[in-house]
């Protein structure tokens, strides 16, 4: 397989996305034969190359967070400039990647069917989407913290190389939990209006000059 990989994470090389497609990629290429091309949407200049690696793929992978249930904006403009690919004869399969920081995979869901959607105005065959919720933070988790996880990712990877297709059973464990237990989730509201739990989130704000705009409603009437 010749597989093309897109990830559309802002912070490119210092995601979490570029960690978890680590781990899928090296199973991926235990299978003889098998290539792939990574690159980084982030990389906005490069938005032709994009498209034009696109339409000469075989398999595509397009990899994402998910942040407070919005993709980003490089992932919304790269798929928007594949307009003039919709319908043709010879789009790749495609298959997506969606992590975020909520630990339910309910977050994810909608973006789910519209990615399903996606695939079929292209004309593409759908091969799926892996679903992962609570992957902030991953790179600075101890080795034992993320040893399951990060093995899960290189069977999928390993099966999707042998096979083109994303095991549905594994698929589904990394979803898990679709939503929390009643009183997880009640503890999970309190926690997080607390000060502890909310500096870490302050001090991403402050470092992206925007703490002093956190209650702004640009859509508000």
């Amino acid at each position: 397989m010749k597989l093309t990989v897109f990830n559309g994470s802002p912070r490119g090389k210092g995601s979490s996305t570029r960690v978890l497609l680590e781990h899928f990629l090296h199973g991926f290429m235990t299978a003889g034969g098998n290539t792939y091309e990574l690159v980084y949407l982030n990389r906005v200049r490069e938005g032709d190359k994009f498209v034009n690696l696109f339409q000469e793929a075989e398999h595509v992978l397009l990899a994402f967070p998910l942040y407070t249930d919005c993709m980003p904006a490089i992932v919304k403009a790269f798929i928007e400039s594949l307009e003039s690919l919709c319908g043709r004869e010879g789009n790749p399969d495609i298959g997506f990647m969606v992590q975020g920081g909520f630990p339910e995979a309910i977050h994810s869901r909608y973006v789910e069917k519209y990615l399903e959607k996606l695939a079929s105005r292209l004309g593409c065959r759908y091969v799926g989407t892996i679903i992962k919720g609570g992957c902030e933070g991953i790179r600075a988790r101890p080795a034992k913290r993320t040893r399951k996880l990060f093995e899960s990712f290189y069977q999928l990877g390993q099966i999707y190389g042998e096979t083109g297709l994303f095991d549905g059973e594994l698929v589904h464990t990394l979803a898990q939990p679709e939503r929390l237990p009643g009183l997880l989730a009640m503890l999970f509201k309190l926690l997080v209006k607390t000060r502890f739990f909310m500096s870490y989130w302050d001090n991403m704000l402050k470092e992206n000059d925007a703490y002093e705009k956190r209650f702004d409603k640009p859509y508000a009437r």
